[in-house]
């Protein structure tokens, strides 16, 4: 698990900034607007918000 990494991520709705893991297994929700921004894959999460940061 040496290359997983979390993601600061922008919300494309309401522009909410958060943390996310980048290998999700599970849909990942907005925390103010409940929109999807990350969907899982099968190995890296699809991400469908603006990616800020990536994190060590």
């Amino acid at each position: 698990m040496a290359d997983a990494k979390f993601v600061k991520v922008k919300c494309s709705k309401c522009k909410n900034t958060q943390v996310i893991f980048g290998k999700a297994a599970t849909k990942v929700k907005c925390t103010e607007c409940d929109g999807i921004i990350a969907l899982p894959s099968g190995g890296n999460a699809k991400i469908r918000a603006r990616v800020e940061e990536v994190l060590k």
